[in-house]
């Protein structure tokens, strides 16, 4: 077959159509330009390394064994993103941690030894915030993507992403306190 197109030169829609038609290879050409960004979203919803790994596994089997259940009225990461972010919400209702996240003290922004530490306050943060919340906020702040694409990601109105980044953001701003987000004090504050 001289004239195939290689894989990598496929559209996703085009790989998808040709996994659900047997093409033994389409999906793993899917799963290779997609994980790293899916790895980032479940790690990044979830807050573990081993969980994320076990929804994204779960995510690719499910994408994987549904792939005709993709109806083609968003992108194909639009679909794989919602599998991903319901694989690792699933499992999180299902594994709540019973014991609270302990208080931790802010580090210091300027000292640069500290930046890993300000990240872990900021992921231990972002776990405190409602469910709803913390996915949009993952989705359009940490990821970019637009909020039209992270509605539909989610299943909601475009409005209700919007909300939801606004209040998870004022909620972070509490959480993280002017150490992290880097909010002056009054001057002449107490």
């Amino acid at each position: 077959m001289g004239g195939e197109v290689p894989l990598e030169q496929r559209t996703d829609r085009d790989l998808l159509a040709q996994h659900c038609a047997g093409d033994g290879a389409a999906f793993g050409e899917l799963f290779r330009r997609h994980r790293d960004r899916m790895w980032a979203v479940a790690l990044r919803t979830t807050g573990n390394r081993e969980l994320a790994a076990d929804c994204l596994q779960e995510a690719f089997l499910a994408a994987f064994r549904r792939a005709d259940s993709y109806r083609g009225d968003a992108a194909v990461t639009t679909w794989l993103h919602r599998i991903v972010v319901n694989a690792c919400l699933d499992r999180l209702r299902r594994e709540r941690p019973v014991v609270p996240l302990p208080d931790r003290e802010i580090a210091d922004r300027h000292d640069a030894t500290g930046q890993v530490e300000t990240r872990l306050d900021v992921h231990e943060a972002l776990a405190r915030l409602p469910e709803g919340q913390r996915i949009a906020l993952v989705l359009v702040d940490m990821h970019g993507l637009p909020v039209a694409e992270a509605a539909a990601v989610l299943e909601v109105a475009e409005g209700t992403v919007k909300s939801r980044c606004a209040r998870g953001r004022a909620a972070l701003a509490t959480l993280l306190g002017p150490s992290v987000t880097g909010v002056a004090e009054p001057s002449g504050a107490p």
